[in-house]
């Protein structure tokens, strides 16, 4: 019996924007958050960031990344070792900015109420290297946390999706097994692929994107809109067939 729904975030239950545009106005921000001189300029941090994107964020271990180390060694580049409060300033203010550009589809909250209404508990698993501090007020804005009986984290576990540690973790806070959940994502290799691997059922979430990463799995099910996931959730209840076969739109 389905107990419970997990979601990635971003590309699923809202749309995140970013380009070198939005990150040079999220560093400057930043940087005016910061007291004294010296500082390095918007442009010099971003430049910084993409010579040194591959040793900087390189994923490639499924270990997350140290934002705060991260944004620090740009200032120490340039000559700024900023201390730890300074760095968090920096943060709150950059990602202040950032969480302007994203935009929650418009049928999430319809969505949650209604597996709610189905006595289920749901879960937020989400890949971020931004701390839960940062984010908190972010879902509480969204109207998230009031609909989530949990949220998991990439910044405050350490690994990423698809690492199995994200969705073990939100299933021991929902009380369920993998038989007994539902994963939903947008992403083929880390939403799809790591709950696949783990044992739980998925849905491939194509209404903001349709990715086509080569992945050596292929969903349990696909929705073209948010509310197509409670056909999803009716499959799965008891008498309907929920046969991998037969369940793929």
């Amino acid at each position: 019996m389905l107990k419970a729904v997990l979601f990635d975030w971003g590309g699923t239950l809202m749309q995140d924007e970013w380009s070198d545009d939005i990150a040079l106005e999220g560093y400057a921000a930043g940087l005016s958050a910061i007291p004294g001189d010296h500082l390095p300029d918007a442009q010099a941090l971003l430049r910084y960031f993409q010579d040194n994107s591959e040793q900087l964020f390189s994923l490639d271990d499924l270990d997350e990344i140290d934002i705060a180390a991260v944004m620090g060694s740009g200032f120490t580049h340039h000559g700024a070792d900023l201390p730890d409060d300074h760095i968090r300033l920096f943060l709150t203010a950059s990602h202040d900015v950032f969480a302007s550009y994203y935009s929650l589809a418009s049928t999430t909250h319809a969505l949650l109420e209604a597996l709610r209404r189905r006595g289920l508990k749901l879960a937020l698993v989400s890949n971020t290297a931004s701390p839960e501090w940062l984010l908190r007020p972010v879902l509480e804005r969204q109207g998230l946390v009031e609909r989530l009986d949990a949220v998991v984290l990439s910044s405050e576990l350490g690994k990423r999706k698809p690492h199995p540690a994200m969705f073990e973790q939100a299933l021991a806070e929902v009380g369920a097994v993998p038989a007994e959940a539902l994963f939903v994502g947008d992403r083929l290799d880390a939403d799809i692929l790591g709950a696949s691997r783990v044992g739980i059922k998925t849905v491939q979430a194509l209404w903001f994107r349709a990715d086509d990463a080569e992945v050596p799995v292929e969903p349990d099910f696909q929705a073209f809109t948010q509310m197509d996931v409670l056909n999803a959730v009716e499959r799965l209840s008891p008498g309907h067939d929920d046969s991998r076969a037969s369940s793929r739109r």
